[in-house]
């Protein structure tokens, strides 16, 4: 299940490098004067600020009402909407639809894929950047050796869904989106606020193995993944983290004649 209960201002404070890491991404979305775009994970709204400013107009939306809210005001000139990814209400309204750093939230990816090409116009496409095979390899051994140290369990603990380029791009054909361009690749992150660092990471993202152990012991848990990820994660005063990230281009083909 996608996570809905999200801490907007925390975000906007120290993860930062969700959207500050987005401006390739942009750029291969290239937005229009006059076009229509969907923003799908729309957050705190950075981006969509970003392609509005571009002449385009932005629907923005995410299931999270503390993320609209936050966007709502810092954007007032903007539409933003709180909406469920895996059951989008629009059919051919958007010349593109954008999405950051949200697709690896929602493991109902067929639901989520099919409302994206519904919501294409034909001739439309779709560029997304999320969580990939891989992702956070290091960090997540930890969790899992952490809840064993404490007496939980890993199974069903994990939120995330990192598919593989082929998966991915299997699933986008399917749903009869040609992919243009796909690749996966590492990109190691830098948390902000050091030795803090990892902790408000997990506090942000990471609720749901929270929930795994007694709150009495969220701290004991806590310490316990940074001595494991340690070695491999603590850089000499900030924590980075092991991201790779699938970024895929693909098009809705022009209807036939």
């Amino acid at each position: 299940m996608a996570k809905t209960g999200w801490n907007a201002t925390l975000y906007d404070t120290k993860h930062s490098f969700v959207w500050e890491r987005a401006r390739g991404l942009l750029e291969l979305l290239a937005p229009q004067p006059g076009e229509r775009i969907l923003d799908l994970g729309c957050g705190t709204g950075q981006l969509s600020s970003e392609i509005a400013s571009a002449g385009a107009t932005i629907v923005g939306v995410d299931r999270s009402p503390e993320m609209i809210g936050q966007a709502r005001t810092k954007f007032p000139g903007l539409q933003f909407s709180v909406c469920d990814a895996r059951s989008l209400p629009f059919t051919q309204e958007f010349d593109a639809v954008f999405s950051n750093a949200t697709l690896h939230w929602i493991p109902q990816a067929d639901d989520v894929v099919a409302g994206i090409a519904r919501s294409l116009k034909p001739g439309g496409r779709f560029i997304a950047e999320f969580g990939g095979k891989g992702n956070v390899r290091i960090l997540m051994a930890a969790f899992g050796n952490a809840l064993s140290h404490l007496g939980a369990t890993w199974d069903g603990a994990n939120p995330w869904y990192y598919p593989s380029l082929a998966e991915y791009s299997v699933l986008l054909e399917n749903h009869g989106l040609e992919v243009r361009q796909a690749s996966l690749f590492d990109r190691p992150t830098k948390l902000e606020e050091g030795e803090r660092g990892l902790a408000n990471w997990i506090a942000m993202f990471g609720e749901s193995l929270l929930q795994r152990v007694p709150e009495a012991r969220h701290e004991e848990f806590l310490k316990t993944v940074e001595h494991l990820a340690r070695p491999n994660l603590w850089k000499n005063g900030y924590w980075e983290l092991d991201y790779r990230r699938l970024r895929i281009a693909a098009h809705k083909p022009l209807a036939l004649p």
